[in-house]
């Protein structure tokens, strides 16, 4: 584990939503001479209904055994699969001190530029998939739901619109979907055919 007001700092001032997620435990990649991290990630207990359901129905995991790989950051300097090492000694973590959970998830967005490699490399899988919806910038900065949620009580964006005018703007770009993958903290995670995919709503 790592402590949670580096973390903190970390996250709201380096990673790309600029924000750290509440309630989460934080692990991080520390390097042995200069004792600071290379890579850190956070978990938090999965707040995600729609996921939540699907997960249970298709894979028998029932929404509070799962934990969600929320936020995830590696410096420049971090050695070849820091991400992949680090996300092996979260769930050795979750194996030894959380008995009652049973699965790990992370969502990869790759009209970010992300591709899962490192969540492939440490042995997950690819189980659904999620419909696009344009992104949201206030302020010309990225926002997301929760962090528009968080500060104005709704997503709806045409009460956003109403409230905020041209501070709020949204995506044109036609985008790809999300995949979410999952890990099970025992024993194998089973692999899916791309054509057995399910497609989520957001």
């Amino acid at each position: 584990m790592y402590d949670d007001e580096k973390a903190f700092a970390i996250f709201t001032h380096l990673h790309y939503l600029r924000s750290a997620r509440p309630g989460s435990v934080n692990f991080a990649l520390v390097d042995e001479v200069s004792g600071l991290p290379v890579a850190l990630c956070s978990a938090t207990p999965l707040d995600w209904r729609r996921l939540g359901s699907a997960l249970e129905q298709r894979y028998g995991v029932a929404p509070q055994e799962v934990w969600d790989i929320s936020r995830v950051y590696s410096f420049q300097v971090a050695p070849y699969n820091a991400i992949s090492r680090l996300l092996a000694q979260v769930r050795r973590w979750f194996r030894r001190e959380r008995r009652d959970a049973k699965l790990l998830v992370t969502t990869v967005d790759p009209n970010m530029g992300f591709t899962g490699t490192s969540y492939r490399a440490a042995n997950w899988q690819e189980w659904l998939r999620v419909r696009p919806r344009p992104y949201l910038y206030l302020n010309r900065q990225y926002v997301s739901p929760r962090q528009l949620r968080q500060q104005f009580g709704t997503t709806n964006r045409d009460d956003l619109r109403e409230r905020l005018g041209v501070r709020l703007e949204m995506s044109r770009a036609e985008l790809l979907d999300s995949s979410i993958y999952g890990w099970r903290i025992r024993g194998v995670t089973e692999p899916v055919p791309t054509a057995g995919l399910h497609r989520l709503r957001r």
